[in-house]
């Protein structure tokens, strides 16, 4: 029991010394495994700023029967996480009559733009606690054969993550462009009434929210490429490297064989 005790604690302050070991080594940005990282951290940073960050408005022009000639604007302002049913039309006075602020957009896409944004602070986090074990143990992570391992898994599962999330947004976009357009005239109920006349007005563009999907899907194509070079500094790939350098130094054949 005592020797098992000692060779724990021997484990334990060998690991602790390496791990305090920290040598800036830049050699890894150079190469495939941490360039693509760095482009992965990028790319992650424009994921949710550009969807996180998104406040526009949809505004539709009413007039009131019979004077039909003098439109007031009513607005009703939208953004992330993108709860349509909870963003309330708003004007100066009850135009027509109309309580506007009991009215509201339809759909509340907060899901999908919630798990989007989330998972890509996640990965802009893993981002960078990857890119300091490359540059600051380099020797620890090539010599060990579980933190490559851990380090694949999760570049396999973040690939999946973001075929999953980033489509699942770019479906929640379209139906919030359908709810913000000229559809909602229609769809209101004081448009409906006889003492009103509804026009669709403007409503923000949505431009930084089709970069955040196509910044979702080049995410997902970085990492599924990197994730060859993960999986060649695992223990998956080495064995055949091993096998090679056993067999060359093996015994040298007899000349004539």
């Amino acid at each position: 029991m005592a020797s098992c005790l000692y060779v724990v604690r021997q484990w334990v302050s060998g690991l602790g010394q390496r791990m305090s070991a920290f040598q800036m080594n830049l050699v890894p940005l150079k190469e495939p495994l941490g360039f693509i990282k760095v482009l992965e951290w990028i790319a992650a940073i424009f994921s949710f700023a550009t969807c996180g960050g998104f406040k526009g408005k949809t505004e539709i022009l009413v007039s009131c029967r019979p004077n039909v000639t003098e439109n007031k604007t009513v607005t009703a302002t939208f953004g992330y996480p993108f709860r349509l049913n909870q963003a309330s039309f708003q004007s100066s006075s009850n135009v027509c009559g109309v309580d506007w602020k009991s009215h509201v957009l339809v759909g509340d896409y907060s899901s999908s733009a919630q798990f989007y944004v989330t998972f890509a602070v996640f990965v802009f986090l893993y981002c960078i606690a990857a890119l300091l074990l490359y540059v600051g143990y380099t020797n620890l992570y090539r010599d060990s054969h579980k933190l490559p391992m851990i380090d694949f898994v999760i570049t396999v599962v973040a690939t999946f993550l973001w075929l999953v999330s980033t489509s699942a947004w770019a479906k929640a976009l379209t139906d919030i462009k359908v709810a913000t357009s000229p559809r909602i005239v229609q769809e209101l109920l004081p448009c409906k009434q006889s003492s009103t006349e509804c026009h669709f007005g403007s409503v923000t563009s949505m431009g930084s929210l089709n970069v955040s999907v196509i910044f979702g899907f080049l995410n997902m194509i970085l990492w599924g490429g990197n994730a060859w070079f993960v999986y060649k500094e695992t223990s998956l790939h080495s064995p055949s490297n091993t096998s090679a350098s056993h067999g060359q130094g093996g015994a040298v054949p007899p000349p004539g064989m």
